[in-house]
């Protein structure tokens, strides 16, 4: 067994040169076996090095991005990082916590789930101008609530708003549908996959759903082995499609 991966390490190995240019990047934990959970969540997949390499990824987002499933089953709380990366953020001249999106269609969250109340930073909401109003004024008592797309949320723009907010620089930590709905749109920069030592089996799905089939080149960035897991970055292998 390889020993374990240390903070400095991770964040020289995940660093953003170009923090300017708008940046989307997936973070996943999967079994070997393909599975993206394990009884149901994915917390049980990764172990202590997978959650240093989350918090990294974290430290170096403006804004960590999740669907409102995501925000259902594995919670998303009060998310922040600990103080020595809230530290760190604010040498580097950035805020010391990023701000956390969700991206939810039906705007079927209550403003008093736990993804609101206790929030370092105030959180946004990314919907469509069809979503029901009730519910946007609701939520909009506890986030900034972005309108981006008419009938259905148009993630380009998203990308886009987030950018003119200061936030170019995205983590996207699921679900499955919005990591498909991303790859169909061509904004997906990087996947960093944490590849646990784990055969599931079972039911479990992929870390993609929803979204045609399509063929887009990545490139290995880098394969760390830390214990027996492994943290991989790959990045895209040719530019976006206008």
């Amino acid at each position: 067994m390889t020993a374990p991966v240390d903070r400095e390490e991770l964040l020289e190995a995940y660093a953003i040169v170009d923090r300017t240019t708008p940046r989307v990047r997936m973070n996943f934990v999967m079994s070997l076996d393909g599975a993206v959970t394990l009884e149901g969540r994915s917390g049980g997949l990764g172990d202590e090095s997978d959650r240093l390499a989350m918090q990294v990824l974290r430290s170096l987002a403006d804004v960590v991005l999740v669907g409102a499933g995501t925000v259902r089953i594995e919670g998303y709380g009060g998310l922040r990082v600990d103080d020595a990366d809230a530290a760190w953020r604010r040498e580097q001249g950035r805020p010391g916590q990023p701000r956390v999106a969700v991206v939810s269609s039906r705007l079927d969250l209550s403003p008093e789930h736990p993804f609101f109340a206790p929030a370092t930073e105030r959180p946004l909401v990314v919907t469509r101008a069809s979503a029901p109003s009730d519910r946007r004024a609701a939520l909009a008592e506890v986030a900034d609530v972005l309108v981006c797309g008419d009938d259905v949320v148009d993630l380009r723009a998203m990308v886009g708003a987030f950018a003119g907010l200061g936030l170019p620089q995205v983590l996207c930590e699921g679900g499955p549908h919005l990591f498909g709905s991303l790859i169909d749109a061509d904004l997906v920069d990087e996947l960093c996959l944490s590849l646990s030592p784990l055969l599931v089996a079972g039911e479990a799905g992929r870390i993609v759903r929803g979204a045609p089939e399509v063929e887009r080149r990545m490139r290995l960035v880098h394969a760390i082995p830390a214990g027996d897991l492994l943290l991989l970055r790959y990045a895209r292998a040719s530019a976006r499609r206008s």
